[in-house]
């Protein structure tokens, strides 16, 4: 199939590229185009040219199957600059989404008219780049330095009538048909007299230098922030501060220059890693012939944090919401959480006031566990200890239909067992939201050794219209991110105690750019939880187990964390961030003098190293043990869930990155000293022997 065609309508020639599924420029697009451009522009009797994609979308940007790869010719920016240097009128006419690159060949264009439902947007910094043909020049002027730095740090989709309003595009087409819509346009611009109209040549809104470096160092500071950690934003500052002192021809040139640098980054290998991840995470054995049952109603047992978030997401996705709570206590104090946090969404402009009722007049609450009879799903959302858990669910097996799927929050509990409950099974299924439920995007799927395909598939699809990202997890203790989370717990515990500040250990996790350090997180989730847990496991503990004891004395306490106002840091209104407790060294100290431990220095290399070694150890477990599917399943839990920064691609992804070698030796090297917590996994060791690494299990 050719995916560039043209026609001849009178004076106006017609484009129409056609690249299924998402029409991405691809090189077979690129030398199309250029080649029509090319015969069109030689054509005399063509006073205009209308660029149009008559599938679902207006090109949508580059062609996946390149990334990571060298381009073939020509280059995406050659074709720009071909379109715009026409001296005939070109429109492009734009719908569904023109991102990236479908964008930068849109704003080539001397005019751009898009139908109603039409998103625009430069999402490259999400890949690690910069809009490399152009897009960092031709956006500027035609809508200012503001929004065109804004929507290029963010990444973010710009609809249509604000992409008009700005200057992005020139007119908004009622017609429904993005082929008539151009050959309309192109015929009105020429019955108009209008002229070419270049954008590189547009100065008006690059004119005022004083405004222009005052929102430069607006965005520098932002990045500064913001974006501290991450190369493109910067560059892409850099690219639009300094094209706008260059002539045209200058600006594309050094445009292409930090292009260059940008795929030259390590961090643009990390964030592709991330993009294909995340889209990799659906190919599960069970979606293959699973149906999923269509979802409208749906109960939450629970009406804390967990239960709440939960509500919200559902709530935002469109379904009827009921709660079971134990008293009408719990039921105002829940509805009262959910209130003040919409409110703040409407104070921040997230939401309208209008979409604020639309959500509450979805929701309702109640005591009676019989009020969930009608529901097609519910999640359990209680306390984390496994016979409140069975309890709650030999309710619901009396309860609900036959057909209601069943599904528990739970952190780290078995689902095989809390599905031995009930008469089916197979409608059994762990799905573990991380919090705030109504903000995060990870939701954990835990399949369970009777879960039907049915009932992961309809998981899945609840995953989709909530807006979450799903991966599928077997069931352990902790699943996928908990599990992995509670060995390097245990692994800091020891440089805790062997000498290591905790408030350094975060300080070195923060820089590496993580979002929080391992202490932050503990004292956001709650200290209680995790000492819960610990209880829970301790009649197992192996008797020659190192124990930590220092965060028992924490807890022991009363000091959780946030919810506490004292964790292993302070707060309040009055209390800067990050604000240590002062009483944490001297806990550590009193347990070290305890056990009989020394204190040795540790630098920042050892407790990185430590960290990444002991996450790569029990991912290389769970693989091992069929829990994940593959490598990409966990670094896309960790850097959707536990603010794993995306730019290093995740745990697995940074192992590769690094070398499994390296990572090898720091294991066999700790296993001298704890040789029942560091034992080297026969995965890792075969994977090294094998020269291959964790990419080549995905």
């Amino acid at each position: 199939m050719i995916p560039v065609k043209y026609k001849i309508l009178d004076e106006i020639g017609v484009i129409e590229i056609s690249n299924p599924p998402v029409n991405a420029i691809s090189a077979a697009v690129r030398i199309g185009l250029l080649d029509t451009l090319e015969k069109l522009s030689s054509n005399e009797k063509i006073k205009a040219i209308v660029i149009t994609a008559p599938e679902r979308t207006f090109l949508a940007g580059a062609d996946i199957k390149e990334f990571g790869k060298k381009v073939d010719a020509p280059i995406l920016g050659k074709i720009c600059d071909k379109i715009e240097s026409l001296n005939k009128i070109v429109v492009a006419s734009l719908h569904g989404t023109p991102l990236g690159g479908g964008l930068e060949v849109a704003m080539s264009a001397h005019y751009r008219i898009a139908a109603p439902n039409t998103k625009v947007g430069l999402p490259e910094v999400l890949l690690g780049i910069l809009p490399g043909a152009g897009g960092t020049q031709r956006l500027p002027r035609l809508c200012g330095v503001d929004m065109a730095l804004d929507m290029m740090l963010t990444g973010k989709h710009v609809p249509a009538k604000e992409a008009l309003s700005a200057g992005i595009i020139d007119e908004i087409a009622d017609n429904k048909n993005t082929v008539d819509n151009g050959i309309e346009y192109a015929k009105k611009l020429i019955e108009d007299g209008f002229k070419p109209r270049p954008a590189s040549q547009l100065q008006n809104k690059i004119s005022d230098k004083k405004e222009i470096d005052e929102l430069i160092l607006k965005f520098k500071d932002i990045a500064s922030k913001k974006y501290k950690n991450l190369f493109s934003p910067h560059a892409i500052i850099r690219s639009v501060e300094e094209g706008i002192k260059l002539d045209f021809a200058e600006a594309i040139s050094n445009e292409r220059k930090l292009f260059e640098e940008c795929i030259e980054s390590p961090q643009r290998q990390g964030l592709i890693h991330s993009f294909f991840a995340e889209r990799a995470n659906t190919k599960i054995p069970e979606l293959k012939d699973g149906t999923p049952i269509e979802l409208k109603k749906i109960g939450i047992i629970g009406g804390g944090t967990m239960g709440t978030g939960i509500s919200m997401a559902a709530m935002n996705a469109g379904f009827d919401v009921i709660m079971v709570e134990q008293n009408d206590d719990a039921i105002q104090k829940a509805k009262a959480k959910i209130n003040s946090t919409y409110d703040r969404s409407v104070k921040l402009n997230r939401i309208s006031t209008e979409q604020k009722q639309q959500f509450m007049d979805l929701f309702s609450a109640t005591t009676d566990f019989s009020d969930l009879k009608d529901r097609d799903l519910i999640i359990e959302a209680v306390f984390e200890n496994m016979d409140v858990k069975k309890e709650v669910f030999v309710k619901l097996n009396q309860i609900c239909s036959k057909e209601c799927i069943l599904a528990s929050n739970t952190s780290y509990l078995n689902v095989n067992e809390i599905a031995s409950v009930v008469d089916d099974p197979t409608r059994v299924i762990g799905l573990h939201f991380f919090s705030p439920a109504n903000i995060m995007k990870l939701l954990e799927v835990v399949v369970a050794e009777k879960t039907s395909k049915d009932t992961v598939a309809t998981a899945f699809n609840l995953a989709k219209k909530m807006k979450k990202v799903p991966v599928r997890s077997g069931v352990c203790d902790g699943f996928i991110g908990n599990r992995i989370l509670s060995k390097y717990l245990i692994g800091t515990y020891h440089m805790v105690e062997d000498g290591a500040s905790p408030f350094h250990v975060d300080k070195v996790i923060r820089e590496f750019g993580c979002a929080m350090g391992i202490f932050q997180v503990i004292d956001l989730a709650g200290g209680d939880i995790g000492w819960a847990t610990r209880k829970r496991k301790a009649p197992f503990r192996h008797k020659d187990d190192r124990y930590v004891e220092i965060p028992d004395r924490v807890c022991e306490r009363g000091w959780f964390g946030q919810k506490t106002s004292k964790g292993y840091y302070l707060y309040g209104e009055d209390v800067p961030f990050l604000t240590p407790n002062p009483e944490i060294e001297m806990i550590c100290e009193q347990e070290r003098e305890r056990v009989g431990i020394t204190p040795k220095k540790f630098d920042d290399t050892e407790i990185l190293d430590k960290y990444i070694a002991a996450m790569v150890y029990e991912g290389t477990k769970i693989l091992s043990e069929k829990i994940a599917l593959k490598p990409s399943d966990i670094d896309v839990v960790f850097t959707n869930g536990y603010g794993f920064p995306k730019w290093r691609g995740g745990p697995m992804k940074y192992a590769d990155m690094i070398g499994l070698d390296k990572i090898l030796k720091n294991i066999q090297k700790y296993s001298e000293e704890n040789p029942r917590f560091w034992a080297p996994p026969k995965l890792l060791e075969d994977l090294v022997k094998q020269n291959k690494n964790f990419d080549s299990l995905n």
